[in-house]
């Protein structure tokens, strides 16, 4: 058991110092770049959005779709024809209609990219504080075990508190690795919601 615990540490030990490799973002522990906010000429190129900023909520059909679309359970196709029957009307109803939908879409989804990276950032916080709690644990495990007469209770107590602290870092980095690719997926949905509003109200 004791064997198990320490190549567990040796692994969250490298697994953290492996993490953060932009000195600019310390805690950021995805593999892929921190990029802190899309800008708006990376997804959209259309029609400028200066004149139309934050109206978006001022238009409950508009905030209602807007907040359908940015759901990530809906699926793309849905949200690109529900765009497409939103987009109706005169050429000129159709570009102020696309631009408010845009618009509400690129701040919603980029107030959710944030959110995600925040959250990633606290958990990595949290694992470098797991990883020097294990070695502190694994250290006061091995004083024990060397003691002249060891109490087995107390031993076996820590042993176990120490195969729940290693399961629990695990199980973070397990889903660290997964919500990872969610910033990325945002991106690409904002992208490809943009180019189904631009092609409607070209």
């Amino acid at each position: 058991m004791m064997r198990a615990i320490i190549i567990a540490l040796f692994s969250a030990l490298s697994t953290s110092a492996c993490l953060a490799a932009d000195p600019r973002y310390p805690d950021w522990p995805c593999a892929q770049a921190k990029v802190p906010e899309i800008s708006v000429a990376a997804v959209w190129s259309g029609p400028p959005l200066d004149d139309v900023a934050g109206k978006w909520k001022d238009d409950a059909k508009v905030s209602a779709l807007v907040a359908k679309l940015a759901a990530r359970r809906t699926p793309l196709e849905e949200a690109q024809k529900d765009i497409a029957d939103f987009l109706t009307g005169s050429a000129e109803e159709k570009i102020t209609k696309g631009k408010l939908l845009f618009s509400g879409l690129f701040d919603t989804l980029n107030a959710q990219r944030t959110s995600v990276m925040n959250g990633l950032e606290r958990v990595m916080r949290k694992q470098r504080d797991a990883v020097e709690k294990i070695k502190a644990d694994t250290i006061a495990l091995q004083e024990m075990q060397s003691g002249a007469s060891p109490d087995q209770t107390k031993v076996d107590e820590l042993a176990n508190q120490l195969n729940w602290e290693t399961r629990i870092f695990e199980d973070r980095r397990r889903v660290v690795k997964f919500v990872c690719e969610v910033p990325t997926t945002i991106d690409q949905r904002l992208f490809a919601l943009g180019r189904e509003i631009q092609q409607d109200i070209e």
